[in-house]
C-alpha cells in the first residue's frame, strides 16, 4: 500500500480509503468485519463513514457496525485514520440536521458513542449549510478540537467558493482550516475540475473522490454483476448513452491488461491534489481486485488516451467563457 499526506496536513493516509456506506444496508455485519480485516491487513489505514449511513436499517447503523469491529480489538483504533461526517438529518426534529453549533456538538457526541471511540481523526461537513454562519461552524469545530473529540476538519460536497470562504476565515484566526474535501469526481463526472479542484490546490486541501466508478458505469463488462445499481433503469440508460466511450475505455484497459475499475481508480490517483480515493467494496473479493491499484503507473501517453475518451472539463473561467 502507498501513503500520501492528507492535503497540507502532516497526517499520512493510504491511497485507498475504505468507504463503508454499504455496511449494514447491503453488506452484512459479518461481511463488513471481513472486509475491514482484509483491508487493514493489506495496509489500508483510512476508513470513511458518516453518521447518517444505514439506509433502511436506520441512521447510525454503519457507525454502530464499525464500533462493534473496534470493540473486538482495542488496538485497532490506533491503526486507523477514522473519518465520519455531520450535516444530514438524523431524525425529524427541527435541530437534528445542518451545521448549527448545537447540532455539530450533539452529532459528534452521538458518533463517538456509536463508534465506541474517544476521538474522530477527520470530522467532515457532509454538505454546505447556507443558513449557518461560518463563524458559528468554526466555533463548534474549535470547541470539539479543544475537547480532544476531533483532530482535523474536512468538507464534503462543498463548492469552490465555500472552500475558499471557510479557509479564509480560518486563516484570519490562525487556524489550520479544512484539510480535505470529499467530492464527486470520476472519469465521467469531471466538473470538479472547474472550481473545486483549483480551490483545493489553492488552499492545500486533499481531494477524496467519492463514486470513483460512477456508480458502476466504469466497472466494465469484465466485472459487471447481475444485481444492484447496474440493473436499475437509470443505470441501463446511462450505459446506453455512453456505450461508445465505455467500449473504447474497455479496449484501452484490455491493452493495459487491467480492469476498467482498476484503471479508473488509478487515473484518480494520478490527478494533482488527490490524497486518496474512496472504494466501497461489497465483498473481500471486490476489495482484493483493487488492492494493487496504488502500484499502477499510467504514463503520459496513456493519460492522454484516457482524456481522449473522457474529455477534461477544464478550469473556470476558460471552461465556459471561451
Amino acid at each position: 500500500m502507498q501513503y500520501r499526506q492528507l492535503g497540507r496536513s502532516a497526517l499520512k493516509v493510504s491511497e485507498l480509503c475504505l468507504g463503508t456506506m454499504n455496511f449494514g444496508p447491503r453488506t452484512s455485519e459479518t461481511e463488513s468485519f471481513e472486509i475491514l480485516n482484509h483491508a487493514t491487513e493489506a495496509g489500508i489505514n483510512f476508513v470513511d463513514t458518516a453518521n447518517q449511513y444505514g439506509g433502511d436499517l436506520g441512521v447510525g447503523t454503519t457507525e454502530t457496525i464499525l464500533g462493534k469491529w473496534f470493540a473486538q480489538d482495542k488496538s485497532r483504533r490506533d491503526q486507523i485514520v477514522l473519518a465520519t461526517k455531520v450535516h444530514e438529518p438524523m431524525s425529524d426534529r427541527v435541530n437534528d440536521s445542518g451545521l448549527s453549533a448545537r447540532h455539530i456538538q450533539m452529532a459528534c457526541d452521538a458518533s463517538l458513542k456509536r463508534l465506541g471511540v474517544d476521538h474522530i481523526d477527520l470530522y467532515q461537513m457532509h454538505h454546505i449549510d447556507r443558513t449557518a454562519p461560518i463563524e458559528e461552524i468554526w466555533q463548534a469545530m474549535d470547541r470539539l478540537i479543544a475537547q480532544g473529540k476531533i483532530t482535523y476538519v474536512g468538507s464534503s460536497n462543498f463548492p469552490g467558493w465555500a472552500i475558499a470562504r471557510a479557509n479564509e476565515k480560518a486563516i484570519a484566526s490562525s487556524r489550520l482550516g479544512l484539510v480535505s474535501e470529499q467530492g464527486l469526481y470520476n472519469l465521467i463526472e469531471r466538473r470538479a475540475e472547474m472550481e473545486v479542484l483549483p480551490a483545493c490546490r489553492a488552499y492545500g486541501l486533499g481531494l477524496i473522490p467519492w463514486s470513483p466508478l460512477a456508480g458502476g458505469l466504469l466497472s466494465g463488462k469484465k466485472t459487471s454483476t447481475t444485481s444492484g445499481r447496474r440493473d436499475s433503469e437509470d443505470m441501463q440508460t446511462a450505459m446506453s448513452e455512453r456505450q461508445q466511450q465505455l467500449d473504447d475505455f474497455q479496449s484501452l484497459c484490455d491493452e493495459l491488461n487491467e480492469t476498467p475499475s482498476a484503471i479508473a481508480l488509478a487515473w484518480l490517483l494520478h490527478q494533482p491534489g488527490v490524497s486518496a480515493t474512496i472504494i466501497g467494496p461489497g465483498s473481500v473479493a471486490q476489495l482484493s481486485s483493487v488492492l494493487h491499484v496504488p502500484d499502477i503507473q499510467l504514463n503520459d501517453a496513456t493519460l492522454a488516451q484516457i482524456d481522449g475518451i473522457f474529455p477534461a472539463v477544464g478550469e473556470s473561467p476558460e471552461a465556459y467563457a471561451w
